[in-house]
């Protein structure tokens, strides 16, 4: 059977029996929503869509906890829309048909539908096709909802038909004023000092529904006195952090891993490379991206960092976990500190421009080999000038295509070993220049 709820109006009345903390305090107005001003708040994209009375497809992109079901939900009774939800898990082909079917239904008859899809990004292509001519049409009003990128994982023609609202992660200020409603309901105060409150909301992660979760465990326990924030590590395990590997956490960590390094910040570095160990990532991967963080960030500014990471890399290799991980987290501070350049980088996409652009220009034919009478007949070799024969080992003949103007890709840095470089390179350039190179 499928995850499919057809809800009605979102004021619809409230189930009979004992409810969650977190469906409790469910807010009844987008007033009461706590957090996500930039979509909500005075000229935010909502706000602006219902007092015109223009609301057009959505998706929410953002963590678990924050309100998107909420959200969607306060969307329809302020349009008075007819809610429906569904979960991409659980929805199938037939459930989507029959959703249509009451949508078409529902709209003969006056009303329309906003259909909220959980997860929308767990539909394949062909079944996220399925909603256009609906959404086209006016059939439904489609709210999704995702935790992934939908630049990667929605189809580009539902993209161009609904805009995308980024829902944040709470802050802890955010976090707060949500305990203080939970207090207000459960009509008691938590019983946590300041240090162990603070812990309690840490330990949320920015997450909304986990915090009321949380605090429902805590109301529960028998105590006389406020508990330390010791006491609650015992008590309740730190929820794990959200950290998908194949996904939008994996991309961002590693992209503030890699940036902390070019911007020489150890302590930074440091803490994302834990980051991510600590969200399951393969050390491998870490370890591979650092080699490259070597030779496009530092280059010959340092050219002993490659060797660091790739020994780092094999050390690993040999120790295994958790030991190994030191030695990667050695390579990460050793990088961070390292002089910084980018020149050999900059050079080596200047060459493949300019391979591209030239075709097929031979080499000239002074540094052709010529092993035939015929090809010393066409001039292969001739006028060659052996380098080693030079007083100085620099004979600074022309090496490029005749013709082609000579282009200069590799500029070092005044940092760290390319510093020397560039004084061997002015050195060479003015040899040249005097030798008719």
């Amino acid at each position: 059977m499928s995850d499919l709820f057809d809800n009605g109006a979102a004021g619809a009345e409230p189930l009979k029996g004992p409810r969650p903390l977190a469906d409790r305090l469910r807010p009844q107005t987008l007033s009461d929503v706590i957090g996500q001003k930039q979509v909500l708040g005075e000229g935010a994209p909502l706000e602006v869509m219902l007092s015109s009375g223009s609301l057009s497809s959505i998706i929410f992109w953002g963590p678990p906890g924050v309100g998107k079901t909420t959200i969607a939900r306060l969307l329809a009774h302020e349009t008075d829309l007819h809610f429906v939800q569904i979960s991409a898990i659980f929805t199938g082909v037939p459930d989507l048909r029959k959703v249509f079917e009451a949508a078409k239904i529902r709209r003969q008859n006056g009303q329309g539908t906003l259909l909220f899809v959980d997860e929308i990004h767990r539909f394949n292509k062909a079944q996220q096709d399925g909603f256009l001519p609906h959404m086209e049409d006016g059939t439904i009003l489609l709210v999704g909802a995702t935790t992934e990128n939908p630049s990667f994982e929605l189809n580009s023609a539902v993209l161009s038909r609904s805009q995308v609202l980024v829902l944040e992660r709470l802050d802890l200020a955010d976090l707060e004023r949500m305990a203080q409603r939970a207090e207000q309901d459960l009509q008691k105060e938590l019983p946590l000092d300041g240090p162990a409150r603070e812990a309690l909301l840490e330990m949320a992660d920015g997450d909304g529904r986990a915090l009321l979760n949380l605090i429902e465990q805590v109301v529960a326990w028998k105590t006389d006195h406020k508990l330390t924030s010791i006491d609650l590590s015992k008590r309740l395990q730190k929820r794990a952090a959200q950290y998908d590997k194949s996904g939008d956490a994996h991309y961002n960590l590693i992209s503030a891993l890699h940036k902390s390094v070019r911007g020489s910040d150890p302590d930074a570095s440091l803490y994302w490379f834990a980051r991510m160990l600590e969200g399951g990532e393969d050390p491998r991967f870490l370890a591979r991206r650092l080699v490259r963080m070597a030779v496009e960030d530092i280059g010959l500014a340092d050219p002993h960092a490659q060797a660091v990471c790739l020994q780092s890399w094999q050390t690993y290799e040999r120790l295994g976990s958790p030991e190994g991980e030191l030695a990667l987290s050695q390579a990460v501070i050793y990088l961070a500190l390292a002089p910084k350049s980018n020149a050999n980088y900059v050079a080596y996409k200047a060459a493949r421009r300019a391979a591209k652009a030239t075709g097929s220009k031979l080499p000239p034919k002074h540094i052709l080999n010529a092993p035939t009478d015929l090809m010393k007949d066409q001039g292969y070799g001739t006028d060659y000038a052996y380098d080693h024969d030079a007083d100085d080992g620099f004979s600074g003949q022309n090496y490029f295509p005749e013709g082609m103007e000579r282009p200069a890709m590799y500029q070092p840095v005044e940092r760290g070993f390319e510093r020397d470089l560039k004084k061997r390179l002015e050195y060479f350039a003015k040899l040249r220049a005097q030798r008719g190179g």
